[in-house]
C-alpha cells in the first residue's frame, strides 16, 4: 500500500471517529481521536493500512475512552463499549483487543499527558504531587518559586523531578 492509500485511509477513519464524537461524545474526545490517528499515521508501520476501518475507529475511541473513564457512569460524558461497537457495526471484543494493542503501542495510561481530555487534566490527583529526590510529596511542601516552576513546566507539558543537594 502507497502513502497516497494510507492517506486516503486515514482521512476516512478521522472522517469516521469525527462524526461519531461530534454526535455522540464531545470536542475534547474529537480532538484526542484527531491527534491518535495522525500518531498512527506517522508510524512507520501504519497500523490502520491493513483490517477493517470500523473496528480501527471503534478502537480508537475506545482506546481514548478507557482511559477517561468514558465507561464510567458517573463520568461525562459517558458510554459503554458495547455501544460504540454497535454504532460501528463491529464485535466488541475485537475492537476491545484492537484498543488493548493501540494503548501498549503508544503507552497509554490514565491521567496521561498527551491523551487526556481537559476534565481529566484538571482533576489528575497527581497535579498536586512532585517527585523530590525519588519521594512523591505534596507540591506545597517544596518552596513557592519552586512551585511555580512545576506549574510553568507542566504547562508546557513536561514534567520536573528535584534532587536536594547533600554534603
Amino acid at each position: 500500500m502507497d502513502k497516497k492509500e494510507i492517506k486516503e485511509r486515514e482521512k476516512k477513519l478521522l472522517e469516521m471517529t469525527g462524526i461519531f464524537c461530534s454526535q455522540k461524545l464531545d470536542d475534547d474526545y474529537f480532538q484526542l481521536c484527531e491527534k491518535l490517528i495522525k500518531k498512527m499515521g506517522r508510524k512507520r508501520d501504519v497500523p490502520f493500512k491493513r483490517g477493517k476501518l470500523e473496528i480501527w475507529a471503534a478502537a480508537v475511541i475506545y482506546a481514548i475512552g478507557s482511559i477517561n473513564f468514558l465507561f464510567d457512569k458517573s463520568f461525562e460524558p459517558y458510554m459503554t463499549a458495547q455501544q460504540i461497537s454497535d454504532d460501528f457495526g463491529t464485535k466488541n471484543s475485537t475492537v476491545s483487543n484492537k484498543a488493548g494493542q493501540i494503548r501498549e503501542m503508544f503507552k497509554l495510561k490514565m491521567f496521561d499527558n498527551e491523551f487526556s481530555t481537559n476534565q481529566m487534566n484538571e482533576t489528575n490527583p497527581f497535579n498536586d504531587l512532585v517527585m523530590v529526590d525519588g519521594l512523591i510529596v505534596p507540591i506545597s511542601s517544596i518552596p513557592e518559586n519552586l512551585q511555580e516552576l512545576v506549574k510553568k513546566e507542566r504547562a508546557e507539558g513536561r514534567d520536573i523531578e528535584f534532587t536536594t543537594e547533600r554534603e
